[in-house]
């Protein structure tokens, strides 16, 4: 969305010389604000060409972020017998409580799913999720993995990010009613779910064999990571991370293209719904805005 402007502020835009004269040099403008012009008109072009889906952009991100659990469940199911013998024979965890461990994660990712995806009891649902995310990382002894912490990280902040989407909603749905509470809340998770999302995209720079397009597509992810944690174009910024994410998505994760008994084909498929996941959370920050916390909204009130 283009910035709003005071009347008195140019941006490094010519203003008219109010005698004549030739107007202001346009090369005295700031980098920052050479950089603001040019994405408000690509912002406003995204805007105009994604009209058709806005209204369902909500829900598409909302359900990608709780598509890895959906599958994870689907995997422990499918894969009931390979789970418990890893449970048993490499976490040493007794048989009693592996079978537990696993119904209990399969209860807590179907019903947390469901009720985010529907918008019900979205902070219950949220906990339930984070809390799945902690257990099997102890579960499988996955803790001290950088790849693996660097993910959930990432795929913690896309469910803060669907925290202050409710809160977002809910302040809509009871206008002119005091909120002080929760509008303090929506702004501090806004703040944390920005920073924890751009995470997947720092272990993915740091992972994998160096090559003249990685290093492109490093240096252009990092920037868009630094303005979404600053809330500098956080849109723009997004939308780019989205689109990086998903054709690396589909060119390196594409599992589908993998022989049943491959044995990468379980992992391309995990990071796979783990990136949509992420991709998810950005949505919802295309959608919602950065919050207060950012240099977009302190535009704004200047």
């Amino acid at each position: 969305m283009a910035q709003m402007r005071g009347p008195g502020s140019s941006y490094g835009m010519a203003a008219p010389s109010p005698f004549g004269g030739p107007s202001e040099d346009k090369a005295d403008q700031s980098p920052l604000d050479a950089i603001r012009q040019q994405t408000s008109k690509i912002e406003d072009l995204l805007d105009t060409m994604s009209e058709p889906i806005k209204p369902y952009l909500p829900a598409i991100g909302r359900f990608l972020i709780v598509v890895t659990f959906i599958e994870d469940a689907l995997r422990i199911i499918t894969q009931w017998n390979d789970q418990i013998l890893y449970l048993h024979d490499y976490r040493h965890i007794p048989t009693g409580l592996t079978h537990l461990f696993l119904i209990l994660n399969v209860i807590a990712m179907v019903i947390c799913s469901t009720m985010v995806i529907v918008r019900k009891h979205s902070e219950r649902a949220v906990g339930g999720l984070i809390a799945v995310v902690i257990t099997q990382a102890l579960g499988y002894g996955l803790i001290f993995d950088l790849n693996f912490f660097l993910r959930n990280l990432s795929v913690m902040g896309g469910l803060l990010m669907v925290l202050s989407d409710s809160w977002v909603r809910k302040t809509k749905a009871f206008a002119g009613l005091p909120q002080l509470e929760e509008k303090d809340r929506k702004m501090y998770f806004q703040l944390a779910g920005r920073v924890l999302l751009i995470f997947l995209f720092v272990g993915f720079v740091f992972s994998g064999k160096w090559s003249i397009w990685r290093v492109t597509v490093s240096l252009i992810g990092l920037m868009a990571c630094v303005m979404v944690v600053v809330g500098f174009k956080a849109k723009f910024s997004a939308t780019l991370l989205v689109v990086i994410l998903s054709v690396f998505n589909i060119l390196v994760n594409n599992f589908w293209t993998l022989h049943e008994h491959h044995p990468h084909k379980d992992f391309a498929k995990y990071d796979f719904f783990q990136i949509l996941s992420i991709v998810g959370g950005l949505l919802l920050l295309v959608n919602s805005g950065p919050g207060q916390f950012s240099i977009d909204e302190k535009k704004k009130v200047y």
